[in-house]
């Protein structure tokens, strides 16, 4: 079952995302709980300030989870708890076993609530029931796990394959029908994959010509490099006129992969998650577009949906939860799902460095000065 979202026609929401800044968006949502929730709830709080909230993200390779997501999610639990609240963190490292066991650790150690981005959210399901039966709740956090949790903070992530996809049409321009292009995809157990997915083949399906389509096993960029091996043999290196790739991860492998065969120029390779080493090759041209999706606001707010859950203000947790997803277990799950913005070479500055996810300096390396100057980044 996939996630439902409010009705707005794909060509619009494309068009909301690539038009709108992060800080704007965050500044809107922000203003869902001080705008219509207030600052206080009339419900009596089930449990006061002395909150511990368990963490469980997934691995370490991924650069977001240990830079931002854990100290923002901190830092908002002590804000919102007058620094009474805790995070009690664990780090998977790409281990579902090892996140079971970090699981069953929180529920023996009675925290109040869980967060969790589940490694294999199939897999999880059971220690999610056994939280509930605890009587502890649980909020899937960035993946939709299985299971009864209680709610879901991530991104739109139909949106953002929907951006990808239409970003890369109007990139090929009129040469769209003709062009040849590979689709290099997630992980197929990642819940997140068949949305993003979707939302890519809404936009280019009927406007490019698909010539190979790839699943790519734990987001690894050592098989997206290998397949986009076999599609430049298979299709020829310069018959490719563009690749569509889920993630940065995988634009790197797809990149290196067109580096190695010889590639006088890299065609249009689109990518998520605006890391740090996709934002340099965005800037340098050999990556075309990244997908920079608010680390601020997805965390911050799945601090404050878990804070809330815990003392029952419900007025606020509905606040923030106006969306409903379905998993393949449960349906109506209230929701957070939170906008994206396409990141080119015109809107760095507008973006990432406006929220602060990187400074100039830290983009604008040595290696990358004069691209950096040439696009008026100093």
């Amino acid at each position: 079952m996939n996630a439902r979202t409010p009705h707005i026609p794909a060509v619009r929401r494309v068009a909301i995302a690539l038009a709108a800044s992060a800080s704007a968006l965050s500044l809107a949502a922000c203003g869902v709980v001080d705008g219509i929730a207030g600052g206080d709830s009339s419900e009596s709080p089930k449990k006061g300030d002395d909150i511990t909230v368990g963490l469980l993200l997934p691995d370490k390779d991924t650069a977001r989870f240990e830079k931002f997501d854990y100290p923002l999610i901190k830092k908002e639990v002590g804000t919102l708890t007058d620094g009474k609240g805790k995070v009690e963190y664990a780090n998977a490292e790409a281990s579902p076993d090892r996140q079971s066991q970090q699981f069953q650790k929180m529920i023996e150690d009675q925290v109040d609530v869980i967060l969790v981005d589940a490694l294999d959210a199939k897999g999880i399901a059971s220690d999610v029931q056994k939280a509930k039966d605890a009587g502890i709740p649980v909020i899937a956090y960035d993946r939709l796990a299985q299971g009864p949790i209680d709610a879901y903070v991530s991104h739109d992530n139909e949106l953002v394959g929907e951006v990808q996809g239409r970003a890369l049409v109007e990139e090929l321009g009129s040469k769209a029908a003709s062009s040849k292009v590979v689709m290099m995809n997630g992980d197929p157990a990642d819940p997140n994959t068949g949305l993003v997915k979707k939302g890519a083949l809404d936009e280019l399906e009927g406007e490019v010509n698909i010539v190979k389509r790839y699943d790519t096993d734990k987001w690894s960029p050592e098989a997206a490099k290998a397949n986009m091996k076999k599609a430049i043999a298979a299709v020829g290196l310069n018959n490719i006129a563009a690749v569509y790739s889920a993630s940065d991860g995988l634009a790197d492998g797809v990149i290196d992969a067109f580096k190695e065969a010889g590639a006088s120029k890299i065609p249009p390779v689109t990518g998520q998650d605006a890391n740090l080493d996709a934002v340099q090759r965005v800037v340098s041209g050999e990556q075309f577009m990244t997908v920079y999706k608010s680390f601020l606001l997805e965390a911050t707010n799945a601090a404050k949906i878990a804070v809330y859950k815990v003392q029952g203000r419900d007025i606020e947790f509905d606040a923030l939860t106006q969306n409903s997803v379905d998993s393949p277990t449960d349906e109506g799950i209230p929701a957070q799902l939170v906008p994206v913005v396409a990141l080119t070479k015109s809107n760095i500055e507008e973006t990432v460095i406006q929220d602060d996810v990187y400074t100039v300096k830290q983009i604008c390396t040595p290696e990358y000065a004069a691209d950096c100057a040439a696009i008026g980044l100093n």
